[in-house]
């Protein structure tokens, strides 16, 4: 494989994860805690966008509880963001991804 072709190579690659990039910035993805009392919307790239609270969730004498349940469905729709994120990205890099999970944002 020549260099021109390696060249060529590495600017489709970035090219199409500069696409993949801008994909999980525009993909939203919801995860929920307590039966879906309570959801949470991110990013593909890990940005919270919203938070849902069912009213009935709400119990002034027991604010922890709701504390706990948005943290787990804030927690529960980032899983599902990172895994979007990794399989949009093993498209782009066809499997060699270990080295980028600091690029996803991941662990």
């Amino acid at each position: 494989m020549g260099m021109a072709n390696l060249q060529r190579m590495a600017m489709q690659m970035q090219q199409d994860m500069a696409r993949i990039q801008a994909e999980l910035a525009e993909t939203e993805v919801q995860g929920s805690a307590g039966g879906g009392v309570v959801t949470a919307v991110v990013t593909g790239k890990q940005e919270l966008r919203s938070v849902s609270i069912d009213p009935a969730a709400v119990d002034p004498e027991d604010v922890g509880m709701l504390e706990d349940l948005v943290v787990a469905a804030v927690n529960d729709a980032l899983e599902a963001s990172r895994k979007v994120a990794e399989q949009k990205m093993a498209a782009v890099t066809g499997g060699l991804g270990g080295g980028l999970g600091g690029l996803l944002g991941g662990r």
